[in-house]
């Protein structure tokens, strides 16, 4: 496998390791990417990538969109992910997950782990059985803990209203038309909230089946993937997976506003650039999408109640209203300006 250190992607990781399971069939990398603010909290994602290399690519990009996340959203973590390199069949085991949190387990709380793309609920109860370094358990007494993903859709329904709000002066979604990429459990939280505010919904989702399902309780209609990024709508909400905004698919785009739930939605940095050169109002990912992490982080921390993550995600429309108005300000990208907010709170501008 290539060795990091000459990855474009690679960003003064303190830790990366490279953990193999002979006897489960594990292979999976923990990536570390900061523990300025804390322990490295970001979710553990089970995929199934082409080459090797991808999966290493993924997992340098993801923590350190967690550091970056987990920063903005004012929590005591640091940033880390892991990926579980699934075979072409998607073979998952417990004694694979067991090898998982036995690997976790073994950076002594570094690292904390919770659910993440592939990664179910009842996944994470297998972990734990192998480490207590694991969050997003189902509520055990409680009234925060188990899945993340609504927590992650109400955020980036909030920051929608926001955007919808700075760059078209509304204050409701009703009547406006979201076009929405993805259709799994936060795709399905944004589209819900929305469709119950009166906005008309357009799904794409690679699983057909999947996107009609969303689109019958939405009240939406079904396009296929190659159409959603050039939908003429009022919002893209890119809810699946990452890198897709690039020179080509921004040129294409015909909408006033980008705001989804995505990791990593652009291929490089200068691709902030062209959304903003086209005057398109870009969310920053890792700052909308911080509900689900929020959610994980008193769960772990034991901090406080549900009334305490619904103030802490309802911060996300503010966060992301500074970085708007300090772009409109100096010129400058709003994911230029994240990240330099973000690199300043973790010590790294």
């Amino acid at each position: 496998m290539t060795t990091p250190w000459g990855l474009p992607d690679f960003d003064a990781h303190e830790e990366i390791h490279f953990v193999t399971d002979e006897k489960s069939g594990l292979k999976a990398i923990i990536a570390v990417h900061s523990t300025h603010l804390g322990p490295a909290g970001g979710g553990a994602r089970f995929w199934h990538y082409a080459k090797d290399e991808e999966a290493l690519t993924d997992a340098l990009r993801l923590s350190r969109g967690m550091s970056y996340k987990n920063a903005m959203a004012g929590l005591p973590l640091g940033g880390g992910k892991s990926v579980l390199l699934a075979d072409s069949n998607r073979t998952k085991t417990p004694e694979m997950l067991h090898a998982f949190g036995k690997a976790v387990d073994g950076l002594g709380g570094r690292y904390v782990t919770a659910e993440d793309v592939g990664i179910s609920v009842a996944d994470m109860i297998e972990i734990a059985r192998s480490t207590k370094f694991v969050a997003g358990l189902p509520n055990s007494g409680g009234d925060v803990g188990g899945d993340p993903g609504p927590h992650t859709s109400l955020g980036v329904f909030l920051g929608i209203k926001a955007a919808v709000k700075w760059a078209l002066g509304k204050d409701s979604l009703s009547g406006l038309h979201i076009a929405l990429q993805g259709a799994g459990s936060v795709a399905t939280g944004v589209a819900l909230h929305a469709c119950a505010e009166g906005a008309r919904i357009t799904i794409a989702d690679v699983d057909q089946a999947k996107a009609q399902k969303l689109a019958d309780r939405a009240g939406g209609k079904v396009v296929s993937p190659d159409e959603i990024l050039g939908l003429e709508a009022d919002v893209l909400s890119p809810c699946a997976l990452g890198a897709i905004f690039t020179e080509e698919t921004i040129s294409q785009l015909k909408v006033p506003i980008v705001a989804g739930g995505a990791n990593n939605q652009l291929a490089t940095p200068q691709d902030g650039e062209r959304l903003h050169a086209r005057g398109i109002l870009y969310a920053p990912d890792y700052v909308i999408n911080a509900g689900g992490i929020i959610n994980v982080c008193t769960e772990y921390l034991g901090d406080g109640d549900a009334t305490l993550v619904r103030r802490r995600i309802e911060g996300i429309p503010v966060r992301l209203e500074q970085i708007w108005s300090e772009g409109a300000e100096t010129g400058r990208d709003p994911a230029a300006v994240a990240d330099a907010m973000a690199q300043r709170l973790i010590g790294r501008a």
